[in-house]
């Protein structure tokens, strides 16, 4: 295998501008690691023989995903909805998952695989949590707050500590959680802010944006560097 690890990445759907996107921080954090990125845009239907040329995956962000996946109400704060882009990722994660590919899911990303696996989201987070903490600022932009990291597991292994500044951008959260995940960090208004699924070699999940500060917070930044570490291995 390559030093330089091929690193898929999800991509935003096409939507009226009629072109596929996604933040550039996404792709500047996997080269800072020493991988190579590419993107994975919705629609596309050769699957096994794309992922099996890759070494890791990122489930990126992105928008809300359909609520009939997980049962939920048609919530007026839900936004960008892309089927196409859900049935894409749902097939590239039952792909990962039978092969075992490194796999790194952000804040969208980790509501897929939950949903995947069987679990559901809260719809619309201040409903249930309040505004004790913000996970998104008006009308929709990125916050910081803390959140806690469990002992013990891959997530504390990667990042050294039991807790750290995050930048957030969600007003959805996992919900019921399948009994293939554990949790692995929480803010401090209980709501999930990580996911690992124990049964997969390297598949860590986390509801925050780490792409967004990789460049100056050492700390996020280490997230695609353990990725990329263990996608030269596998």
């Amino acid at each position: 295998m390559s030093n330089s690890p091929l690193i898929g990445l999800t991509s935003y759907g096409k939507k009226e501008a009629n072109k596929y996107n996604l933040p550039a921080e996404y792709v500047d954090s996997v080269r800072r690691a020493g991988g190579i990125p590419v993107l994975l845009p919705p629609g596309e239907t050769q699957i096994k023989s794309l992922c099996s040329r890759l070494d890791g995956i990122i489930l990126s962000g992105g928008g809300d995903i359909h609520q009939d996946y997980y049962n939920g109400s048609a919530h007026p704060m839900i936004y960008n909805v892309d089927e196409q882009r859900d049935e894409t990722e749902f097939k590239i994660i039952e792909v990962l998952l039978e092969r075992n590919i490194p796999t790194l899911a952000i804040c969208r990303g980790m509501q897929v695989l939950n949903i995947f696996l069987g679990g559901t989201l809260y719809e619309h987070l201040p409903e249930t949590f309040g505004e004790s903490v913000l996970h998104r600022l008006p009308p929709r932009e990125t916050s910081k707050h803390l959140v806690d990291i469990s002992p013990g597991s891959k997530l504390h292994r990667i990042v050294s500590t039991s807790q750290m500044e995050i930048v957030s951008w969600h007003h959805q959260a996992v919900k019921g959680i399948p009994k293939e995940l554990t949790i692995t960090a929480k803010s401090k208004d209980g709501v999930i802010e990580g996911l690992e699924l124990d049964s997969h070699p390297w598949l860590v999940a986390v509801q925050w944006h780490p792409e967004l500060s990789a460049s100056e917070d050492r700390l996020q930044q280490q997230l695609f560097d353990a990725l990329i570490e263990v996608s030269r291995r596998e």
